[in-house]
């Protein structure tokens, strides 16, 4: 039986992509009520202090782990030098906090407000493009590595890495330094098949986002070409257990692998619409449940 934790990112209350999303409300807010819902952690948001020395009593206040924290990389129109020295700030704050991996996203080519975009417009690499790329992907995940925190590498809709075929030439083109950001939504959501993506890639899952999909609105959203962040406010993701992604499955073969790390419900919703704490502590229960199903022990906050 192996050990996981269970975080939530803090998008549950406020989207720093839409600040009309939860804008006004404050970090204290999320915090105590990510403790409420019984999450040991938390990932950054943009309301975060970001210095170790002013985050630290924050968290300790609230009892809760810093679990990492999203990053927009840049490294396909960066070289690996410059790339690193922009996010050695980041690194640094979660390193000193104690969380062992980055939520890396590539959001390279893509232009200020693409999440309002239809989807088929996001940018995509030319087949010539991934051994190079992927060369220099791995050489920035060593860099990280060496620094003290792993690249979890998050596939994301609208960016360059987003379907299962783009994951899989991900994977294929980069070393055991670049860790997968296995997050269900996107999957589902890129018309991704969730399960057959995990079997494959599950040996590299470094980090785990759990949402679920409701089934006639992804429908909706792929037929009319929305936007993601459209697709957001119409209410294509809720949390796991609400919607139609095969949990009991998907957990199973995380710890039929040994998978020993955070499981983070990242649910993005109109907090207007879904009440944060209801669907954080929805989220919490289902999750813990699905998890012990599947043979996990579910290391609980302190109190």
């Amino acid at each position: 039986m192996t050990t996981v934790r269970l975080g939530i990112n803090p998008i549950t209350w406020t989207n720093d992509d839409v600040p009309e999303l939860g804008g006004d409300t404050p970090l204290e807010t999320c915090l105590s009520e990510t403790a409420e819902a019984g999450y040991a952690g938390t990932e950054l948001g943009g309301k975060f202090p970001r210095e170790s020395r002013a985050l630290r009593p924050i968290l300790d206040h609230y009892g809760l782990a810093l679990v990492s924290g999203w990053y927009d990389g840049r490294i396909c129109e960066k070289e690996v030098d410059e790339e690193f020295e922009a996010i050695r700030p980041h690194l640094t704050l979660l390193r000193d906090l104690g969380a062992r991996r980055v939520v890396y996203a590539d959001t390279s080519r893509g232009r200020h407000g693409a999440i309002h975009e239809p989807i088929s417009q996001r940018p995509k690499l030319m087949d010539g493009e991934w051994k190079a790329y992927g060369a220099k992907i791995t050489r920035l995940a060593e860099r990280f590595s060496d620094f003290g925190v792993g690249m979890a590498f998050h596939h994301h809709m609208g960016t360059i890495v987003e379907t299962d075929a783009e994951i899989d030439r991900l994977m294929h083109a980069t070393g055991e330094a670049v860790g997968l950001l296995y997050d269900t939504g996107h999957c589902a959501f890129s018309g991704g098949d969730p399960e057959q993506l995990l079997r494959r890639h599950v040996e590299r899952v470094m980090h785990v986002h759990c949402k679920d999909v409701r089934p006639a609105i992804l429908k909706k959203a792929r037929e009319a070409d929305m936007s993601f962040m459209g697709a957001v406010l119409q209410g294509i993701f809720t949390v796991p257990g609400d919607g139609a992604i095969d949990y009991p499955t998907l957990l199973n073969i995380l710890a039929d692998q040994g998978y020993s790390g955070w499981l983070v419900v990242e649910a993005e919703q109109d907090p207007a619409k879904a009440h944060p704490l209801t669907y954080a502590t929805m989220g919490y229960r289902n999750l813990k449940r699905l998890a012990e199903g599947a043979g996990f022990y579910v290391h609980e906050r302190k109190a």
